[in-house]
């Protein structure tokens, strides 16, 4: 491996679908998160090459309630491989514009095409 990265995943919408309510952040939604098992595996092969993976999440970041039992449990559920998981601390925006941040549709179609 060239180098160590440490890199963050998003949960909702990228490795996981999660029904919502609009401007609603409620634990009966997240409950109902359905896994990509497919993006699971790219993020755990990113792990097994020695990266560092931190799932962060804003999931209660609206609401103040604390998801962090029933998100340890899904990603546990799920097989996910990671070393930090942040729940509640992230930002609630509506676009985010980095250098260094990828799409996750793109980031996934990127990968199943067989690109490095």
């Amino acid at each position: 491996m060239k180098s160590k990265k440490i890199i963050y995943v998003d949960i909702d919408g990228t490795i996981c679908d999660t029904p919502f309510q609009h401007n609603i952040d409620e634990s009966s939604q997240y409950n109902k998160a359905t896994p990509h098992y497919a993006r699971i595996d790219v993020i755990n092969d990113l792990y097994d090459k020695g990266h560092i993976i931190t799932y962060w999440t804003a999931r209660g970041c609206v609401s103040g309630d604390d998801f962090t039992e029933l998100t340890r449990n899904q990603l546990e559920e799920w097989g996910c491989k990671y070393h930090h998981l942040e729940v509640g601390n992230k930002p609630h925006f509506d676009m985010y514009i980095c250098d260094k941040s990828f799409n996750s549709e793109s980031f996934f179609h990127y990968k199943e095409s067989g690109l490095p």
